[in-house]
């Protein structure tokens, strides 16, 4: 196979981004009439104008919007980033009790006022980058006031960590799943994982030194509980971090590796950044050798011998981020190589050349899965991210 160059593969992945990506939700997520954007969008096409909005998808394209309009000036963009400000303020925003919702109606009416943290987190990481993209102060101030809720009501003063989710009121809530395949536990690794994402974002603007500790600890809490010896996630805790899962997810392992290097440089903890290189280098280099498919795509997820060979879209764009992570702090070209091979997948199999964006997923056998194109959980970020990172990053080693 013939690998790109670092030139090549920066002319493709901003074509990408450009031409595929983000003109895709201005063309056709965008909720004119009742604000916000369609909760659900077909492979082909058909719009529900009636499904539910979720927070975390509104989150999620006032993150990504904000960081094309940073990235290129484009009042395009300022205006999704703006739309998607709007909404998650004025929809998903308790104005009695604080924090975000989770749901809202067609017309962004609550219909799960469940405060969930790992949506609070992604709260924050929206607003954040909207701050930096238009210094809009009201933003930053929202921020700030979902940390001061996280900190308030789930932080585990005795363990450390933090607690799943929460009443409207925030009680403690008996059904504390992200989702249903997830365990109902009081911990997980996805939700330390966005909490510390967002918390990233917050220190870059807000360089509060005990809100710094705060980072610090949670990259500490990260190394002693929940990455294991093997160098990989952990997935669901008690409250004293004894696990409860033995599943292996290479989508997280490889996203975390990243996310964890970076947080650690963004405090500008040398010392602990030390520690933290090594791992993440053991992380990458275990999903290189178990997470990868004869097709080059990344598998998702292996419990014992079972092995789900899903290749699911966001796990691909993570998955180039985290070895191509790798292969900056190594200089190994087996990193840089899989990233091409990865690459050379997802153009294949996984960008919709037909309808544009993004698949959910392909089947083990390589059938287009029926998931749609646009849900709660179907973003642009993790696959704009993937472009925004791999952009900065060839940028910077190719100078």
């Amino acid at each position: 196979m013939m690998l790109n160059s670092l030139p090549s593969l920066y002319q493709e992945i901003e074509m990408e981004l450009k031409e595929n990506i983000l003109p895709f939700w201005i063309e056709h997520s965008v909720d004119r009439t009742n604000g916000g954007f369609y909760g659900f969008i077909t492979n082909d096409l058909d719009v529900n104008e009636d499904a539910e909005k979720g927070c975390i998808l509104n989150s999620r394209i006032l993150w990504t919007y904000s960081k094309a309009y940073r990235t290129y000036d484009d009042e395009r963009y300022l205006e999704m980033a703006t739309h998607a400000f709007q909404f998650v303020k004025n929809a998903f925003l308790d104005k009695e009790y604080g924090g975000l919702y989770w749901m809202v109606d067609s017309k962004g009416v609550p219909v799960e006022d469940r405060k969930h943290i790992y949506n609070q987190a992604f709260g924050i990481y929206g607003l954040t980058e909207y701050y930096m993209a238009t210094k809009e102060q009201e933003s930053l101030k929202l921020a700030i006031q979902l940390y001061e809720l996280i900190e308030k009501y789930a932080y585990d003063k005795e363990n450390k960590g933090y607690f799943e989710a929460f009443t409207r009121e925030w009680q403690t809530d008996e059904d504390l799943r992200l989702s249903g395949k997830d365990l109902n536990t009081p911990k997980s690794m996805n939700t330390h994982l966005h909490i510390l994402e967002a918390y990233t974002n917050l220190y870059r603007v807000w360089k509060d030194e005990q809100f710094k500790e705060k980072v610090k600890e949670l990259i500490i809490v990260t190394l002693e509980h929940i990455v294991s010896g093997e160098a990989q996630f952990k997935l669901f805790f008690d409250e004293k971090w004894n696990s409860k899962s033995n599943i292996i997810s290479y989508g997280h392992d490889i996203e975390g590796s990243w996310l964890l290097y970076e947080a650690t440089e963004v405090i500008e903890d040398m010392e602990l950044l030390m520690t933290v290189k090594s791992i993440v280098i053991a992380m990458a280099k275990k999903v290189l050798e178990e997470g990868l498919d004869k097709d080059g795509s990344v598998i998702n997820e292996r419990e014992n011998e079972h092995i789900d060979k899903d290749k699911i879209w966001w796990v691909q764009a993570e998955a180039m981020v985290g070895f191509f992570n790798a292969y900056q702090l190594t200089s190994d070209r087996a990193y840089v190589e899989t990233v091409n091979r990865i690459w050379a997948f997802t153009k294949k199999y996984i960008i919709d050349q037909t309808n544009g964006e993004w698949f959910w997923k392909r089947e083990a056998n390589l059938e287009i899965s029926n998931m749609p194109k646009v849900e709660p959980w179907k973003c642009p970020y993790h696959n704009s991210r993937f472009c925004f990172e791999m952009l900065a990053r060839i940028k910077e080693m190719t100078k």
